[in-house]
């Protein structure tokens, strides 16, 4: 090894001093004439006091924290919002009477509240092989978010969509999907939570029946 590596190599381990530093914390606060006399590049305003750049960190850490506190509030609202909703449609759906009167409320309050381009119940037929094929495809798992194929979109909806929530009611309802469409392609994804959907489905598994 050459003289030249040999001087660029520090004369001690840096993780033991960085693990000295961590366990002790008032190392500084004994010995701040070493604080104050270190010194930290910076990519802006050149060098600066460690002193500096704390601050410098902590000011962006608290900026980081009141953006994800906004982020949390706004979204706290936002399920608030459904959660009222829901809740005030559920009682709606109570109150009818018959099955017309079911798809009544569900397309004026999902379109007309929530800006949704089409909603449907939709029975799928023995004998109504696309149908079928679309159920068995799209619901394995008894519910769906995301996209259609052209085909698919025009069979269910009458017309090309951007994105979709289909949710399978329970054997009780008969061969019956619930089906959302929003013109909105990434409004429904695979990865979204399906609560206040589900919540809907058990109530129209407990209400059509009776109906």
């Amino acid at each position: 090894m050459s003289d030249v590596e040999l001087s660029a190599q520090p004369p001690f381990d840096e993780l033991l001093i960085r693990e000295y530093l961590l366990d002790n914390p008032d190392f500084f606060a004994r010995y701040p004439e070493i604080l104050l006399a270190m010194r930290l590049p910076h990519g802006e305003r050149g060098t600066v006091s460690l002193v500096e750049r704390r601050q410098e960190l902590l000011r962006n850490r608290v900026n980081q924290l009141e953006e994800e506190i906004t982020a949390l509030m706004t979204e706290a609202r936002r399920n608030e919002k459904i959660f009222r909703f829901n809740n005030e449609l559920q009682f709606k759906l109570l109150e009818c009477e018959d099955l017309g009167e079911v798809r009544q409320c569900l397309s004026e309050a999902l379109m007309g509240e929530l800006g949704f381009t089409h909603v449907r119940l939709i029975t799928v037929h023995e004998k109504d092989s696309e149908l079928g094929n679309i159920s068995t495809n799209r619901l394995s798992r008894g519910y769906y978010f995301g996209r259609l194929t052209a085909l698919e979109s025009r069979r269910l909806f009458g017309a090309e969509v951007g994105s979709v929530a289909l949710i399978r009611l329970s054997e009780h309802c008969g061969q019956v999907v619930f089906a959302i469409a929003s013109q909105d392609p990434a409004h429904f994804h695979p990865e979204m939570d399906n609560l206040l959907l589900d919540q809907l489905r058990r109530l129209l598994d407990h209400l059509l029946p009776r109906l």
